[in-house]
């Protein structure tokens, strides 16, 4: 497969790639077997991106591997990115020629590999006249940047984009815009899933909702975890002969939680914000990479029909569960976007929601957080009493794959070779993603558009689900009013891709929830109709509602007061 602007290419044809489903769909809660007792080689405590794409490396190559997630895979911190898969053109500045061309690699990787998921991305790069950064200067870092990744890479773009950001700015400034490409992951939460299927599928044991309370230490070497079920309140003991922390920001916790001692703090924590607000008339269809109000560098990027603006950054040492936006946060945001763009029709009142996540970067007490570096390392805690545990410090979306490499690889599991799709390229091409979704559409009985979703957040299981989806009309209905994703794909979720509750489905396998027009009634819609195919009586779809509820306003926080001076300049 690729995907070439926005259209998704197979070099053979659906029917080809997948087999048919092993058995007749069953919607029956799962039922998790005990773990006490067992010994597994790897033992991989954290289910954001890195912590997955470890267990998958790991399990690949032949270690009998457990993945141990406290709440959902992906509902940290990888779910509050700026969802750019990107080299890092700002990380020139600092001199990491090394951490660019590396997540440039990494870049290349995941558009071939997923382009369902992963597709390239038209960016302007706007500075006035104020900026510190010279225009020679950057037209030196795009050349190199463009150079260490082999090339310009084929993304749509066009002076159209160039002529409407220009019509936005303010014309009392003099603006340099300078052009170049990079990629977007739209749902990280869809790419960990797809990691997290290839994981289980090379024989890893997946646990989410699963607290690790505490690594067993015996003679300074870790020996296993004690764990508790969050779902059955069951605690149980689990052997393994490695533990890899790659909890992120929740590193420090678990070690000060299992006396382990180290010399100092490995994690600094940096809460990053965003806001979300519709798009407006006239934006441009390219990412807009500029400088904010204190001329710290932002994104304000296309994503999901709306326009996702962030990030800040800000020293955090709270508990990562706990990360929110402050009102001077959203305040900041919102007037840097209206700096770029005083023309725009929006009131602070219009941001749709806004959330925060920590990120993991190393511990740098006297260095600024934009000066911190996003390069992962290994920390090994041999010299802490507790040989055979590594902990994960940093990393990003576009280079946890390389991290899951270099980890495997300290703790000694054998490389095996993967298989991987065949990917088209250049006149390869032979089918466009509208002939896919049609093939879909036909298989399902659904419609195109219904199809064309499932292919773009499914890739590989779009089929199956099709399959599952002409068992039923139940099966086929949208999930609400407002959505062609249909009730099929929830099934599947809970059905092969370790989604316990509703929140796990809405908000990350099928994350239909982080739309423009979700609403109350949307989420009763959906959970009545999931519930009534998953055979939840009216007691738990009751439950599973309210706590998804609690757990969507407690991530998407509306913004509790609006500052008005900002509501004065906007009218």
């Amino acid at each position: 497969m690729i995907l070439t602007g926005r259209k998704l290419i197979l070099r053979r044809r659906p029917a080809e790639l997948f087999a048919e489903p092993a058995s007749d769909m069953n919607t029956a809660p799962t039922i998790r077997r005990t773990l006490e007792g067992e010994r597994f080689h790897v033992i991989v405590i954290g289910g954001g991106i890195n912590g997955v794409a470890i267990a998958r490396e790991c399990a690949r190559a032949g270690g009998r591997t457990l993945l141990l997630e406290q709440h959902d895979f992906a509902a940290g911190t990888t779910s509050r990115a700026t969802r750019i898969i990107h080299g890092g053109l700002r990380y020139l500045e600092h001199a990491e020629i090394g951490l660019v061309r590396e997540s440039l690699v990494e870049r290349r990787r995941l558009l071939k590999q997923y382009p369902h998921l992963v597709h390239p991305i038209h960016f302007l790069l706007a500075l006035d006249r104020s900026s510190n950064r010279s225009a020679l200067a950057v037209r030196a870092g795009l050349w190199l940047y463009r150079n260490l990744a082999g090339g310009k890479l084929q993304v749509h773009s066009s002076l159209e984009d160039q002529n409407k950001l220009e019509r936005l700015l303010d014309s009392g400034r003099s603006w340099s815009i300078f052009s170049y490409e990079d990629a977007q992951c739209e749902f990280p939460e869809r790419l960990v899933a797809e990691w997290l299927m290839e994981a289980t599928a090379a024989g890893a044991v997946a646990r989410n909702h699963t607290q690790v309370l505490a690594v067993d230490v015996r003679h300074r070497r870790v020996a296993g975890v004690l764990l508790r079920d969050q779902l059955s309140g069951k605690e149980e003991r689990v052997e393994g002969t490695w533990i890899i922390n790659a909890t992120g920001p929740w590193a420090d916790r678990l070690c000060l939680r299992s006396r382990i001692q180290t010399e100092h703090p490995m994690v600094g924590g940096v809460r990053g914000s965003h806001i979300v607000v519709p798009r407006f008339a006239g934006a441009p269809d390219a990412a807009v990479y500029t400088e904010a109000v204190d001329k710290r560098p932002i994104f304000v990027v296309p994503w999901n029909e709306q326009i996702l603006v962030g990030t800040t950054e800000v020293a955090d040492s709270g508990d990562p569960a706990k990360a929110h936006p402050s009102q001077e946060e959203i305040d900041y945001l919102f007037r840097s976007l209206f700096r770029l763009f005083p023309r725009i029709k929006l009131s602070p009142g219009d941001i749709r929601y806004a959330f925060a996540g920590v990120r993991p970067l190393p511990f740098s007490p006297k260095e600024r957080p934009s000066s911190v570096t996003r390069k992962h390392y290994l920390h090994d805690h041999a010299r802490d009493g507790a040989e055979h545990m590594i902990s994960v410090i940093g990393g990003k979306l576009t280079t946890a794959a390389e991290l899951a490499r270099q980890c495997a690889a300290r703790i000694g599991v054998s490389q095996k070779s993967a298989t991987t799709l065949a990917i088209a390229s250049g006149a390869n091409v032979e089918l466009l993603v509208d002939e896919w979704a049609l093939e879909i559409s036909n298989a399902g009985g659904i419609g195109e558009g219904a199809a064309r979703g499932i292919v773009e957040w499914h890739g590989k299981q779009a089929l199956e689900i099709a399959r599952m989806a002409r068992q039923s009309a139940d099966l086929r209905a949208s999930l609400c009013p407002h959505t062609e994703h249909i009730v099929a794909e929830a099934v599947n979720a809970f059905a092969s891709e370790c989604a316990m509750t509703l929140g796990d489905v809405l908000l990350r396998r099928v994350p239909v929830a982080l739309g423009s027009c979700w609403s109350p009634a949307c989420s009763r819609e959906a959970a009545a109709r999931i519930g009534a195919i998953m055979g939840w009586k009216d007691m738990q779809t009751g439950a599973e509602l309210e706590t998804f509820e609690a757990e969507r306003n407690a991530f998407l926080r509306k913004p509790a007061r609006m500052n008005a001076l900002l509501e004065a300049a906007a009218d």
